[in-house]
């Protein structure tokens, strides 16, 4: 046998050792992208109450406190069915996330180049003047996660999306200027929409309900969400529950754009509003 066919001769050992690297690896990319998941929000509270429970479990079983140790059990006993219950808003989250990557999911705005530069054109438009006039607006573009239990809760427009038309809906003290508006293609879909707030702690206290609400459904979707301050005229964008504030027109197009491109989407519009 050739010396160089030897050295690639794996001995049983050698396979179980990379095998158990791959094993370690796997668990700790996975326990990574969990503490990624609940980072801000109430789980961490609950897993600090959960493993002080541990620890006064392992203490009361040491110091043979009896009774102590008894109703440490049955409370740990009832957290193990509990625990779904209270990590539901977590457990939700990392299930979309994991069919939301590229193999299981579909584009639902199948929009070409063009038509993509209109859409965008118009919602920047849009933003510019009511930015100008201090309006405050939120505007939820949807992509591949579909939002209509969210439409459900407006007022269904169903109209071609320009600048004008989102200006109005946005002006002060008329019907539809309360809640956000959801955008599925070149559609507005609806209006007044009621979006879930985000449980995030780690938030600056000077953002309001609506930069709530976009990190909010941004973290329960992949959907981009665009938020106009009443009070300031800063414009934001929120994707994956990451907020970028203080948005120019061109800054706030090309993220538009890169992260409704279907080649660009995902992770590359994380990244943009990292930078």
């Amino acid at each position: 046998m050739p010396e160089w066919l030897k050295a690639v001769n794996f001995s049983v050992l050698d396979i179980f050792s990379i095998t158990n690297l791959i094993d370690i690896a796997i668990v700790a990319f996975v326990l990574y992208r969990f503490m990624l998941l609940i980072k801000g929000t109430r789980a961490v509270q609950l897993l600090k109450g959960l493993a002080v429970l541990v620890v006064a479990t392992a203490a009361s079983s040491l110091l043979q406190l009896y009774t102590l140790q008894w109703i440490l059990k049955q409370a740990m006993t009832a957290l193990l069915v509990a625990l779904p219950i209270v990590f539901q808003p977590e457990l939700r989250r990392a299930l979309e996330k994991l069919g939301g990557g590229s193999f299981l999911s579909r584009q639902l705005n199948n929009m070409g180049e063009a038509e993509l530069d209109v859409l965008v054109g118009e919602i920047v438009r849009a933003v510019r003047i009511m930015a100008k006039e201090k309006i405050g607006a939120l505007i939820v573009l949807e992509r591949s996660t579909g939002l209509e239990e969210y439409i459900d809760t407006g007022i269904k427009v169903g109209g071609r999306v320009s600048g004008e038309l989102l200006v109005n809906i946005f002006i002060p003290r008329t019907p539809l200027h309360d809640g956000a508006v959801i955008i599925r293609g070149d559609r507005i879909m609806a209006a007044a929409c009621m979006l879930p707030l985000t449980q995030a702690q780690n938030l600056s206290r000077s953002l309001g309900t609506r930069h709530r609400a976009a990190i909010g459904i941004t973290e329960e979707s992949d959907c981009l969400a665009v938020i106009v301050s009443e009070e300031t005229g800063t414009v934001s964008l929120a994707v994956e529950g990451v907020l970028a504030r203080g948005l120019d027109e061109k800054l706030l197009a090309d993220r538009l754009t890169g992260a409704l491109r279907p080649a660009k989407q995902g992770n590359l519009a994380a990244f943009w509003l990292r930078r």
